[in-house]
């Protein structure tokens, strides 16, 4: 399939669309193989370095030019300014309206891959209100989204939001989130220690990564610390090379936190049933 296809199957066309014919500039470095197709090329020097950032740089644009009323801004997260683990392109179309503009669509351009999130302002900024378990994973959407169609400061709007609310938020509410998060890492390091004495090695390799990810991201909850990625999460928490026998001593420390806020994991079936 061209790759201009490719564009549109991502991004249909919801009404007649502007000439994108711009002539090629000379500039440093090689564009991406979609901007010199669609003769875009991006001027930061940045994107020019990256070609990650050229598609994402270039699907805005064509966003923008299609939808131009529709959309509020749009944010690259995850990937801009290093290679921790992230190979893709994240982008989230902020529209000021449910049911308008590009629908939500994961596709491979280029030979990068663009995951596009649409949603409203709206509920953009109640997710911002909201704290999960998943919280370390999930605040850097909030806090540290790159900016590419931003012209009313949406993106500072949506930041100052996220921050109100971690500062409404007492050690409770995240020793509470801790807990839950608590449970689903050491169930998955429980199962891999099962499929390690099974001799299942592919199987419980395959689980004690994601038990990793998971005690990770209960040590981010106790420490108020978010991460840009599960990799970013493991290799800052020191959990990279750990075995389950590692793991599982850090989960029994971090019972050991949680009880000592109030939070034991461990209870009596009156309290389960409560």
């Amino acid at each position: 399939m061209p790759l201009p296809s490719v564009i549109d199957s991502v991004i249909p066309r919801g009404h007649a669309d502007s000439q994108l014919g711009r002539k090629p500039q000379q500039e440093a470095g090689s564009p991406c193989a979609t901007c010199r197709t669609m003769g875009v090329v991006t001027g930061s020097a940045s994107s020019v370095a990256d070609p990650r950032q050229q598609v994402a740089e270039y699907v805005a644009e064509v966003v923008r030019r299609r939808w131009p009323t529709a959309v509020l801004a749009i944010g690259l997260h995850g990937c801009y300014g290093d290679d921790d683990g992230a190979g893709d392109v994240r982008l989230v179309v902020v529209t000021y309206q449910a049911a308008v503009g590009p629908r939500p669509a994961t596709r491979r351009i280029d030979g990068v891959l663009v995951d596009m999130d649409v949603i409203t302002a709206k509920e953009y900024l109640r997710r911002a209100r909201t704290l999960s378990p998943s919280w370390p994973l999930t605040a850097n959407r909030y806090l540290a989204c790159y900016p590419l169609y931003d012209p009313d400061g949406w993106h500072d709007r949506l930041r100052d939001t996220h921050l109100a609310r971690l500062a409404e938020a007492g050690c409770r509410e995240f020793v509470m989130l801790a807990r839950d998060a608590w449970y689903d890492a050491w169930r998955l390091a429980t199962q891999a220690y099962r499929l390690a004495e099974r001799y299942d090695t592919d199987g419980a390799l395959l689980v004690l990564g994601q038990a990793r990810i998971a005690t990770a991201v209960v040590d981010g909850l106790l420490t108020r610390t978010y991460f840009k990625n599960a990799v970013d999460a493991v290799r800052r928490t020191g959990l990279t090379r750990a075995h389950i026998e590692d793991v599982k001593a850090r989960l029994q420390a971090q019972a050991a936190e949680l009880a000592r806020h109030g939070r034991p994991v461990d209870s009596s079936v009156d309290e389960l049933l409560m």
